[in-house]
């Protein structure tokens, strides 16, 4: 049975409790980070740490527990739950008042509701699907316009993934006016005549940190790299296209709408970006 952390406390995960008035659970009122963890540290915190401030300052809403308190509980739990490979999930909400109300409780008298817990994922570096691609489908945006800020409402991405799983796909892309934002939980590319091409940051996509460290790295090794707008055609009519997340890292997308990119199988620049993703990342974890 899992250890898990709710305010404070470190408990079985069948006695973790949260209450019914908690604002993530009655208005999606939280934010989230999710960190994967890899030969039992942990990747790219500091990012997720520094996504995770700002998530909060763009709500207003007060963090709990410092930056090196939220490492030493990630630790904790990766000790606790034996985690070699997998992902911790981190969720802070505004807390719960003593009633429903849509108006802000003042959080000097309602604290942060924060709660984490470990995913045990064996295999996680070495996904089987990596050699294979995804496929995706297209589906309309009709999210709120910060998709910057990591909150918890979810609903329409968990949609699209079963819209996917309908369609007989592994994922959605989605497109607002033409365009591809993101994935439902994770950044779009497509390359190009060996130029990789993904949409720039701002308040339309998630400023992924797996998608900050890719693309650093990407220039290191000598690849062009041009932040831009691509529509789903573009896309259609690329050499190769892939997905950056903490939990898939680097993963090719092999088929849009049921049009085969290249040869039907991943190309050279995806692969090599994630093994230097992992290799890079696995030198600096925590």
């Amino acid at each position: 049975m899992r250890t898990v952390y709710v305010n404070g406390e470190y408990l079985p995960e069948n006695e973790a409790k949260v209450s019914i008035f908690d604002r993530g659970f009655l208005m999606a009122d939280g934010v989230y980070e999710v960190t994967s963890v890899l030969d039992g540290k942990l990747i790219d915190f500091d990012g997720h740490a520094v996504r995770l401030n700002r998530s909060l300052d763009e709500l207003d809403m007060v963090g709990p527990v410092t930056k090196d308190e939220l490492l030493a509980i990630h630790r904790e739990l990766v000790t606790r739950n034996s985690i070699v490979e997998g992902m911790i999930y981190l969720q802070i909400t505004r807390g719960a008042p003593e009633d429903r109300d849509f108006a802000f409780p003042d959080p000097e008298t309602t604290p942060s509701t924060i709660v984490l817990f470990t995913q045990n994922k064996p295999g996680l570096a070495n996904n089987p699907v990596a050699l294979k691609g995804i496929k995706v489908i297209s589906i309309e945006d009709i999210r709120w316009g910060r998709r910057d800020i990591k909150t918890v409402q979810l609903l329409y991405p968990s949609m699209g993934k079963m819209m996917a799983k309908a369609a007989g796909a592994d994922d959605a892309w989605l497109v607002e006016d033409g365009f591809v934002t993101e994935g439902t939980s994770n950044n779009a590319y497509i390359v190009k005549n060996g130029k990789i091409i993904t949409r720039e940051r701002s308040n339309d996509i998630l400023h992924g940190i797996t998608r900050a460290a890719v693309l650093r790295f990407a220039q290191e090794a000598q690849m062009e790299v041009e932040e831009r707008n691509f529509t789903i055609e573009e896309a259609k009519a690329a050499d190769e296209a892939f997905i950056t997340s903490a939990s898939t890292f680097v993963m090719p997308v092999v088929e849009i709408d049921g049009v085969q990119l290249g040869d039907g199988l991943p190309g050279k620049v995806a692969p090599r970006l994630r093994e230097i993703y992992l290799e890079e990342s696995r030198k600096v974890a925590v």
